[in-house]
């Protein structure tokens, strides 16, 4: 999305709710328009804490068998959007809301963004390469005990470097 395009849709979506409610509020009254904006704000944060924690374990067991959560980190950001959008008062705010609460919907935006989105960059999840070498720690090479010895070498340059 365009950054061009936030200043827009701050004054469209208000403009856009208020027309909503009045034509709401003309068809079922007033008092029953608000009751409706409550019972999503509360109907939203009920779903915000079950999905958002149910996420939160599912990056968290990614995260611990060293596996990349991406697409539920990305679930668990639409998820707090989905919260915060029916938090926010209006009608269009929690249509938008109630949608990205619904799995396949968020799994439609996921692989449609996905497809557009270029990662960069290393990664802090990794595995050790070729004869031990782990490229995120450079030069790092581990040796068998038939590689090397405990006895100092005489002869080595690093003999006289003093130890901390």
């Amino acid at each position: 999305m365009s950054f061009g395009l936030v200043p827009f849709l701050l004054l469209f979506i208000p403009i856009l709710e208020i027309a909503v409610f009045i034509l709401v509020g003309g068809q079922i009254g007033v008092i029953p328009t608000l009751g409706m904006i409550l019972v999503t704000a509360v109907v939203g944060s009920v779903l915000l804490r079950i999905q958002g924690f149910a996420t939160l374990r599912r990056i968290q067991q990614k995260t611990e068998a060293g596996e990349l959560p991406g697409e539920d980190l990305v679930n668990g950001v639409m998820i707090m959007i989905a919260g915060v959008l029916l938090l926010t008062p209006g009608f269009v705010t929690d249509s938008i809301g109630f949608l990205l609460f619904f799995p396949p919907f968020r799994k439609l935006l996921w692989t449609t963004i996905a497809s557009k989105v270029v990662i960069k960059g290393q990664s802090a999840f990794h595995h050790t390469g070729q004869h031990g070498r782990d490229p995120m720690r450079g030069d790092v090479v581990d040796l068998d005990p038939s590689e090397f010895s405990e006895k100092p070498n005489p002869d080595s340059p690093w003999k006289n470097i003093d130890k901390d």
